[in-house]
């Protein structure tokens, strides 16, 4: 698949149709009118790439919908430069968008044929996280910690400690906490053993799943 004219077109649409529900950040909003979202699906949907719409991807798992992506993003309040632990990398799309606000993505995924098929996507398109990880997300990633953000793109039942340990003091963790529904969480670290939350509505996302081993 290429991208045309016509898939700029749509997603400038898109975009629109985003501050429409409610999305200010002009960085998210750009990144959305930048990357092509139907490269990261199967060709078979390209025609439903920009409605804003979960659709399915391999391993039984799911592409957010825009919205929840650009929400998501927009929560995590990103500088240039920051460095941001993503759990679950899925079809990449949302690491890609991460990477177009210029933060230094580390970013993991505990399914191993997307993994591959992601991994090997990235490497094609030039995205280039600082590290990709096939892995267990309810660990997060403590050789590399601190972060100052991290961004959980499935659903928790509660939120994973070890992630909360990982946060500098000022950053911030975005999850989607539940079980058949999720409340959106941003829970920021203000010291040691301090943490304030806030919540944002209701989601509903893949299931976050713990490597029991």
């Amino acid at each position: 698949m290429k991208d045309t004219f016509k898939h700029r077109g749509m997603r400038n649409q898109l975009a629109e149709l985003l501050v429409s529900k409610g999305i200010k950040d002009k960085k998210v909003l750009e990144a959305i009118r930048t990357i092509p979202r139907h490269l990261f699906m199967d060709s078979s949907f390209e025609d439903h790439a920009y409605q804003d719409k979960p659709f399915p991807i391999a391993a039984d798992q799911t592409i957010s919908q825009p919205y929840t992506v650009a929400f998501q993003t927009e929560l995590l309040d990103l500088k240039a430069g920051q460095k941001v632990l993503e759990i679950g990398t899925g079809s990449g799309y949302q690491t890609a968008v991460l990477l177009h606000l210029k933060v230094k993505v580390y970013t993991i995924e505990r399914q191993r044929e997307l993994f591959k098929k992601t991994n090997l996507f990235f490497k094609k398109l030039g995205y280039r996280p600082k590290k990709f990880i096939f892995g267990d997300g309810y660990k997060g990633l403590p050789e590399e910690a601190p972060f100052d953000r991290i961004l959980v793109t499935a659903g928790a039942p509660e939120v994973p400690k070890k992630l909360l340990g990982q946060l500098k003091i000022g950053g911030k963790l975005v999850i989607p906490v539940g079980e058949e529904d999720q409340e959106m969480l941003r829970i920021t670290r203000k010291s040691d053993t301090e943490f304030a939350q806030e919540e944002f509505g209701t989601f509903r996302f893949v299931p976050l799943l713990e490597n029991k081993n």
